[in-house]
């Protein structure tokens, strides 16, 4: 008997597959879906993410006829399975998070046949793209030119009639989780990926370099939660993108470059994950949080734009990219907390939650990230407001309290002479607050 395991991560679809397509070759009898539910991911995320996963898994399961899912360790549940089976090998999408890794590498060691690794998440694996002198890239820019240069495979062909086999016992219920009060999830799965991806090309592409930086719009891809799970591939987006010349076409693979890029970074430097880039900025001063932090994740700190923002996270578990920048500056140079504090809380609350570009990201804006926003870069969160959604229709649909305001005033509508009831008085004096974290940063670097 020809058998193999093909141990489902964040890779759960059969279209550009390729991992699967070596599982099927090596195991042309019968295959195993295989999914571990390990504690380390399943219990330490937030209900949002636990709550997506549990759908998505319970879509794939429903669309192979039966997903195997064990629970416990992946070094001693992998090795069981394939042993049960007589499996000759176990495939997998190489994954390159530093706990990923080092899953990997144990299960590897606990098995007494091959660990197959197949591609990745990537449309170029972190470690592909290197300098001249064999080092990686600390600079997008670079990065994105030899990225190009570097090319990618063309979409692998799907998989069909699979020769599914599924062990007898220990096999274990996808938990059903649902989400937090209040929030309503993304679809899920690979053909939900597949037709959102098909309308949003043929309706938005084009005017997405003019149009992706306001968030009242909403003409965004929203394809950032299907890649983080894996119900699509970059390959398979970068494959439709290339025949297209427009602006918004360009502008688009430049964006799936940046989370390729800080992918290639997160395994340059596992300790970035939760720690500093730039070192330097562990001894800048913060403040510790308290009811400002509150009132932030609630979404009540004043400014229009940033409670918005914080409401659409809240409600949505997802927030449009532009106002995850406004929202961050405001948490680190507006209150002064440590951009730690925020990453974790972006962790908990969105469907789209990737490691590598959520902590990178929230370095960038604190200053202390690769390619970073120096520091002195302060995001005014009215002059952001007005720039990006002047009309304030962004504003009126999370923040119901000012949908009577008329714009410009729903900007700051502290400045009326009749501010709207129910509203908070903005939580800080953004002049004042920027002085101060300029001040900081200067003692820093005395």
């Amino acid at each position: 008997m020809a058998n193999s395991v093909m141990w489902f991560r964040s890779d759960l679809r059969l279209m550009d597959q390729p991992a699967l397509r070596e599982a099927v070759e090596a195991g042309s009898d019968g295959v195993v879906p295989l999914y571990v539910l390990d504690d380390r991911l399943w219990t330490s995320g937030a209900g949002v993410r636990t709550a997506y996963l549990s759908r998505l898994l319970s879509e794939f399961d429903e669309r192979i006829g039966g997903l195997h899912v064990v629970h416990g360790p992946a070094e001693r549940e992998v090795p069981r399975v394939a042993h049960a089976v007589g499996a000759s090998s176990v495939h997998v999408s190489a994954s390159f998070t530093p706990y990923g890794a080092r899953r990997d590498a144990r299960v590897e060691e606990a098995l007494d046949i091959p660990l197959v690794r197949t591609g990745s998440a990537y449309a170029v694996s972190p470690g592909r793209v290197l300098k001249g002198d064999g080092e990686g890239y600390r600079v997008f820019t670079p990065f994105y030119k030899e990225w190009l240069a570097h090319g990618w495979r063309e979409p692998a062909p799907a998989v069909h009639d699979v020769p599914w086999l599924r062990p007898d016992g220990r096999t274990r219920r996808i938990p059903e989780t649902g989400p937090p009060e209040g929030v309503t999830l993304p679809p899920v799965g690979e053909r939900a990926a597949r037709d959102h991806w098909r309308r949003w090309l043929e309706d938005h592409v084009t005017d997405y370099a003019d149009e992706r930086d306001h968030p009242g719009l909403d003409t965004t891809s929203r394809m950032s939660v299907h890649l983080k799970w894996g119900s699509i591939h970059p390959r398979t987006l970068l494959a439709d993108l290339g025949p297209l010349r427009s602006d918004g076409a360009s502008a688009y693979r430049r964006e799936l470059a940046f989370r390729e890029f800080y992918a290639d970074i997160l395994h340059q430097r596992p300790d970035s994950a939760f720690g500093y880039y730039d070192r330097r900025f562990e001894h800048l001063q913060y403040d510790e949080p308290g009811d400002d932090f509150d009132a932030w994740r609630r979404g009540e700190t004043g400014f229009p734009i940033v409670d918005a923002g914080m409401r659409q996270l809240l409600a949505e578990g997802w927030m449009h990219n532009r106002v995850r920048m406004i929202v961050a500056s405001f948490l680190v140079k507006d209150l002064h907390l440590e951009w730690t504090h925020g990453a974790a809380h972006f962790l908990d609350r969105l469907a789209d939650a990737d490691l590598a570009s959520n902590q990178h990201g929230w370095q960038w804006v604190a200053g202390c990230g690769t390619d970073a926003s120096p520091f002195f870069r302060v995001f005014n969160p009215v002059t952001q407001s007005k720039k990006f959604d002047p009309d304030g229709v962004y504003i009126r649909r999370w923040v119901p309290e000012l949908a009577e305001v008329p714009a410009p005033a729903i900007h700051e509508p502290w400045t009326m002479s009749d501010p709207p009831r129910g509203y908070p008085a903005p939580l800080v004096d953004h002049a004042e607050e920027r002085r101060e974290a300029l001040r900081r940063f200067e003692a820093l670097t005395r």
